[in-house]
This record gives C-alpha cells, sequence and structure tokens, in this order.
C-alpha cells in the first residue's frame, strides 16, 4: 500500500483572512448602526471616510510600490471600521483619513502588511490623532440636542450615568462605544463563529474591575456597583476587550497567554483611570500590552514532547 505524505500543514480549514474579516465586519455592525442611530448622519460620514482612507491607502501604498493588491481580504475594512467607532461623530472631516493612513502605511504596511504589525493598526492611529490633536479628539457630541461628557468623564466627579443609558448607548462617548447591548452582540456572534475565544474579553473587563475596585480601596474611596458598572461598561472598555484585545496579530496564541494579556490590559487601564490623571487608557493599555506580546508567548508556549528528555541525555 502506497501513502501519500505531503508537507505540513496537513490540517485544513475552510477559514481564510477574507472570512475571518468579514466575520469582524459583520459583529462591528450593530455597534456602528446604533452610533448612527443616537449621533446622526455624521457618525456615518465618519465612518465610511475611515474606511475609505484605509482601503485608498494600501491600496495607493501597494500600486506605488508594485506589490500585490491585498485590500479583497477586507482587513483595511475592519482596520477603518475599529478607527470610525474609536472616534467622535464630531470629528472632522480630515482626521479619519488621516488616522487611516497611519493606521495602513505607518503602522501596517511598513511592517510587511497584515499580521506583521506588533499593535493594533487602529488604535495606534487613534493614540497618534489623541495626542496630536487632543482637543478635537476629547469634544464630546450632543446625544438628544444636549452636549454631556462620556460616562467615565461624570464618574471621576462622582456623577454615575444609569446602566440602562450604557445598555442602549444614549449617552455621549465615540461612535461605537456607547452602547454595551450592541457590543455583546457582536461578541457573542465572533465566539459562535469561533473568531474569538469568551476568555480573551472576560479576561480584559473582569480583571479591570479586581483593579479598579483594587486602587479605588487603596485611594479609600467608596465602592459602589455603579461605579464598578461605569467602569466595566463604559467609555472603550467592551468596544476594546472585544475587538481590539482579540485581535490575532498582536496577541498571544497561547491560551494562557490570551489571559495574562488580559490582565495586563486590565492592571494598566485600572491604572490609568485610578491613579493617573487620564480617564479612559483602554487604548493605550492595548497598546502597551502588544508590546509584551513576545514576552508572554515565550513564557507560556508548551513545551515540545520529548524536549526536556532529551536536554537530560544530552547532558550525560
Amino acid at each position: 500500500m502506497k501513502l501519500n505524505v505531503s508537507i505540513s500543514p496537513h490540517t485544513r480549514s475552510r477559514e481564510s483572512t477574507t472570512t475571518i474579516m468579514l466575520d469582524v465586519i459583520i459583529a462591528l455592525l450593530p455597534s456602528v448602526l446604533v452610533g448612527v442611530w443616537v449621533f446622526g448622519a455624521r457618525a456615518f460620514a465618519i465612518t465610511m471616510l475611515s474606511v475609505t482612507s484605509c482601503v485608498a491607502s494600501e491600496y495607493l501604498y501597494e500600486k506605488i510600490l508594485k506589490k500585490p493588491i491585498t485590500i479583497g481580504d477586507l482587513s483595511a475594512v475592519v482596520t477603518g471600521l475599529i478607527l470610525a467607532v474609536n472616534l467622535y461623530s464630531t470629528a472632522p472631516w480630515w482626521l479619519p483619513i488621516l488616522g487611516g493612513a497611519f493606521a495602513i502605511i505607518v503602522v501596517k504596511m511598513l511592517y510587511g502588511g497584515i499580521g506583521q504589525n506588533f499593535m493594533n493598526p487602529a488604535l495606534a492611529a487613534r493614540c497618534f490623532l489623541l495626542l496630536s490633536f487632543t482637543r478635537i479628539m476629547t469634544d464630546y457630541p450632543t446625544v438628544d440636542g444636549v452636549s454631556s461628557a462620556t460616562p467615565l468623564s461624570l464618574a471621576k466627579e462622582g456623577v454615575y450615568t444609569p446602566v440602562s443609558d450604557m445598555l442602549l448607548g444614549t449617552h455621549s462617548g465615540t461612535i461605537g462605544e456607547t452602547s454595551a447591548v450592541a457590543i455583546i452582540i457582536g461578541a457573542v456572534y465572533l465566539c459562535a463563529r469561533g473568531i474569538i475565544k469568551p476568555r480573551e474579553p472576560l479576561s480584559v473587563i473582569l480583571s479591570t474591575g479586581v483593579f479598579v475596585t483594587l486602587f479605588s480601596l487603596i485611594q479609600g474611596k467608596p465602592i459602589t456597583l455603579d461605579f464598578l458598572m461605569v467602569h466595566m461598561l463604559g467609555g472603550g472598555m467592551l468596544l476594546g476587550a472585544v475587538f481590539m484585545a482579540s485581535d490575532y496579530a498582536t496577541t498571544p496564541v497561547t491560551p494562557w497567554g490570551q489571559v495574562i494579556f488580559g490582565c495586563c490590559v486590565g492592571f494598566i487601564t485600572a491604572l490609568i483611570r485610578c491613579v493617573g490623571g487620564g480617564v479612559e487608557g483602554m487604548s493605550y493599555a492595548i497598546l502597551i500590552s502588544n508590546l509584551l506580546t513576545p514576552f508572554i508567548e515565550k513564557l507560556t508556549m508548551p513545551r515540545p514532547f520529548g524536549v526536556k528528555k532529551e536536554k537530560k541525555e544530552a547532558a550525560k
């Protein structure tokens, strides 16, 4: 009997980069739709400008350098959507265009394209815009004609946004971060499709709650349910935990590594919110944890079978 042996990998999947990115796009749609419903047509325009900028930047970069065109894998669309949901609807038209170009060209393509970037392109672009145009990036949009601060900003003053408002998204914030229900729907879809594991977002959210409680107790601040709900549902917590802390290219591949990564994000987020002067902290926490990914993977990578035995034999 003849056996035909081919080179690895021997296990194949029908999933491709395109199908995975399409699933992420579908999961992001509820958050985008709620953002458009709450903030109006301007939120839709910002989203389209961000996506168009990312796709155009990738196409032009590859066309100019005579590289294969990869916009068909939809990764640039995902980057544009993630950047858009992290922007306020009051952003000027040029801001998502600049952010999209920075995300694709500087953070993604200059490092070799998809899978080669060491940090999340959309988050890196958001932090770049936040540092460069702080006033514009913190210009809270109006909701029902009333301008108000975000739930985390109000919490700093001892005012807590009702949980119902944070679930439905009827409060000020970025385009895609306001509705916890919309983000949870996207998370359930991604988990059901096997794109992410529940341990990834849960480790971020739960560790943030633990460290926020710890830091607040050290500072002598009262801990209430409303206080914890604002930190675990408000701001970019859910959005970052589901769509950015689970990025394949910039987070650990090992199960325990993903949990440790999530705890690192939670610790840094709580540190910035409770001890530092920042209100949010989620974006910086994920980017800093991205830099720790190689070390986390090295610590949690399982040892190949027989390695220990071979070392003993070599010592003899």
